[in-house]
């Protein structure tokens, strides 16, 4: 998270979803202004997390698509610009979700 915060990230939420699924233990939900910031929060993230000995699984989406999956086994990242957040609505969708961090 803290990756994603020196690209200038907003609304930074960290959800645990241990009790809620089985495909993965965390989501990372975040948002971003532009394609650039998009791209540039993605990369700073796998270069973090990659230093960390954890390895991207895979990827959905893109910059141009307002929205980036970045699936890390336990944890997956979700990168959106503002619009697109608002379409889709995770955090409301995983409401049951226990947040442990959120950043504004």
């Amino acid at each position: 998270m803290a990756a994603a915060s020196e690209k200038q990230a907003s609304d930074i939420v960290l959800l645990d979803l241990r009790s809620l699924c089985s495909f993965a233990d965390y989501f990372v939900i975040l948002s971003g202004e532009s394609e650039r910031q998009l791209e540039a929060i993605r990369d700073e993230i796998d270069k973090t997390l990659e230093e960390d000995g954890q390895r991207l699984l895979h990827q959905e989406g893109g910059p141009a698509s307002g929205w980036l999956l970045l699936d890390y086994g336990e944890v997956i990242v979700h990168i959106f610009t503002s619009p697109q957040r608002e379409y889709y609505q995770l955090d409301r969708l995983w409401s049951q979700a226990t947040p442990l961090v959120r950043i504004q």
